[in-house]
């Protein structure tokens, strides 16, 4: 296969990537998106393959048939409320490739021939391969530890955390101008040094970032993944992962930027402020003033019956409990009653961005009733019976009227404005940040106590 034929079948593959990123922003083309990217994947690989610089296909394609297995597997058995952690790992294994590919590139003994100036370049192309995808790899180790709770939520705050990482950045950087001038053993030192604080560094930035923002961790772990990817792509010389780790790098920036927006916070805020507590740790209401009414599935089912207007509000909750099919039944079965219902999602709502969508999506729910917060606030004082799924923080009036708490100016759903609401928890225990809802002591709103599919299941049959 000539060189221009594998230029070619790169950029198409580079054009299906984008239209893949274009597909997947909407729920409606999702599906669409995902084959492009399996096009574009598939195109690359043959060409990749057909080259001419592939050897060793006897151990290639037995790794690759083995892999492809591995995940297959994967995907069948991980249930989507371990999705997130799954995600998270996997950005681990695409920093730990860098990692790996950085130092295969300075140990090619190929590269000796290069003159000065691609030597410097190649150089610092290996170490920004190797430090970036350190960085990754432990950061998303640590961010699958926090998901799965194998790792405290809570942040682990070290006194002079800012110090230590500028001391860390600012210790690479200078190994880094020394291996650049060094001989080939010196340099080697200098680059597993620089490995290794990458790793201090990337498991210090995460351990200090706490539960309520790790959905914007997982985001910016995807954009660090993707410019990993990106330097490996110039150590390889390779265009396609060049333009797909830039795509992927970049995509995930801008996610982290809206959701972050979406919290009032700052992406700095979100990476080096450490804010939240314990995922989901209870706590004491005493602070909170009322008392919490507690309602039953026959009370729920009469209210549904005579609304009009029912909003649906999706939280992780729903996701532990596998709800959403059960919500889709509530849904149709009330439309069917010429109810008009809606689901209000928000940007953050889960532990993955569009965590929520896609549960909805895979219980089959209409994409055209699924709205974004923004779009559904003003509708609130209109909404009869207003079901809040297992969300907490997405919900919690405290972001309006508390200056002092730590979610004080995040834009959040105004489920309290609806004229009922119906909060479905398994406890009173506080949400993934840690932070106690004034929403469930509010007069308009009754608490449904119980795994949400067990209590919506009651409800349900109720309503026929």
């Amino acid at each position: 296969m000539t060189e221009g034929l594998i230029t070619m079948a790169y950029l198409v593959s580079g054009v299906f990537f984008v239209l893949s990123l274009g597909g997947l922003s909407k729920q409606e083309t999702a599906r669409k998106g995902n084959k492009y990217g399996i096009l574009g994947m598939a195109l690359a690989i043959a060409a990749t393959f057909l080259s001419g610089e592939v050897e060793n296909f006897k151990l290639l394609i037995p790794l690759m048939l083995g892999g492809a297995f591995i995940g297959g597997v994967l995907a069948k058995r991980v249930e989507m409320t371990s999705m997130p952690e799954l995600v998270a790992i996997l950005h681990s294994f695409v920093g730990a490739a860098a990692v790996l590919v950085g130092l295969a590139s300075f140990l090619d003994p190929s590269h000796a021939e290069l003159s000065e100036t691609d030597q410097l370049i190649h150089d610092i192309e290996i170490l920004l391969g190797v430090f970036i995808g350190g960085v990754t790899f432990t950061g998303s180790v640590i961010a699958f530890g926090k998901l799965r709770g194998s790792l405290s939520g809570k942040p682990l705050l070290l006194p002079g955390r800012h110090m230590i990482n500028l001391g860390m950045l600012g210790a690479s950087i200078w190994l880094g101008a020394q291996f650049v001038e060094q001989g080939h053993d010196q340099a080697l030192v200098s680059l597993l040094i620089v490995m290794g604080i990458s790793f201090v560094l990337g498991v210090h930035l995460i351990v200090a970032i706490g539960g309520a923002d790790m959905p914007v961790v997982v985001s910016m772990l995807n954009s660090y993944s993707g410019w990993a990817a990106a330097a490996a792509g110039f150590m390889l010389k390779n265009d396609l992962l060049i333009i797909t780790g830039a795509l992927v790098g970049s995509s995930g920036a801008i996610l982290s930027y809206i959701m972050c927006k979406a919290m009032n916070r700052s992406l700095a805020n979100v990476i080096f402020g450490g804010f939240g507590t314990g995922g989901g740790s209870s706590s004491t209401n005493s602070e909170i003033e009322g008392t919490i009414t507690e309602t039953n599935a026959d009370e729920v089912a009469e209210e549904l019956k005579e609304a009009k207007e029912v909003m649906i509000v999706p939280g992780y909750g729903m996701a532990v409990a596998q709800a959403q099919h059960v919500v889709k039944d509530i849904t149709e079965t009330l439309r069917g009653q010429d109810v008009n219902v809606r689901f209000a999602i928000h940007p953050v709502a889960g532990r993955l961005p569009g965590h929520m969508n896609v549960l909805l999506a895979e219980a089959n729910v209409p994409y055209d009733i699924v709205f974004e917060m923004d779009e559904i606030n003003d509708d609130l004082p209109e909404v009869d019976v207003l079901l809040v799924v297992g969300a907490n923080d997405i919900v919690n009036p405290s972001a309006l009227e508390d200056s002092s708490s730590p979610i004080a100016g995040m834009p959040v759903i105004e489920a309290w404005n609806a004229k009922s609401v119906v909060a479905l928890k398994r406890s009173m225990a506080a949400g993934y940040s840690g932070v106690e809802n004034p929403l469930y002591f509010k007069d308009n709103t009754n608490m449904l106590f119980g795994d949400a599919k067990d209590t919506l299941s009651a409800v349900f049959s109720k309503l026929g």
